[in-house]
């Protein structure tokens, strides 16, 4: 089992930048497949970026393609989304997640129901 805890999250003008992190508890940061998802007052929570255990793969939301990226420290034992070119679309409530997954090293979940630890969340919000 794995305990997530994000944090980052803060109010920032269209077209700035944050970073968000997500702290995973444990030894076994490695072997979890790791996701972004958000979900905005109203709407369903969707996907936006997942990285494979490995780290070899990732794989983005059409909606923040070019503007976020995925990564992951192994020796930290953290995910992170950095976040470029804010629109105030992208205002939600932000959550990491992880899979307890032991197949390919290159897989990456894409649905909610892939994954199955969850943290508990950050506030996101861009002004216009």
């Amino acid at each position: 089992q794995v305990q997530l805890v994000e944090s980052g999250g803060g109010l920032v003008q269209a077209g700035g930048s944050l970073r968000l992190s997500c702290a995973a508890s444990g030894r076994t940061f490695s072997t979890y497949p790791m996701g972004w998802f958000r979900q905005a007052p109203g709407k369903e929570r969707e996907f936006v970026a997942g990285i494979s255990r490995n780290g070899g793969s990732t794989y983005y939301a059409d909606s923040v393609k070019g503007r976020f990226t995925i990564s992951r420290d192994y020796v930290k034992n953290t995910e992170y989304l950095q976040m470029n070119t804010l629109k105030p679309e992208d205002t939600a409530v932000y959550y990491c997640a992880a899979v307890q997954y032991t197949g390919n090293n290159y897989y990456v979940g894409r649905r909610a129901s892939d994954y199955d630890y969850w943290g508990q969340g950050t506030q996101v919000t861009v002004s216009s």
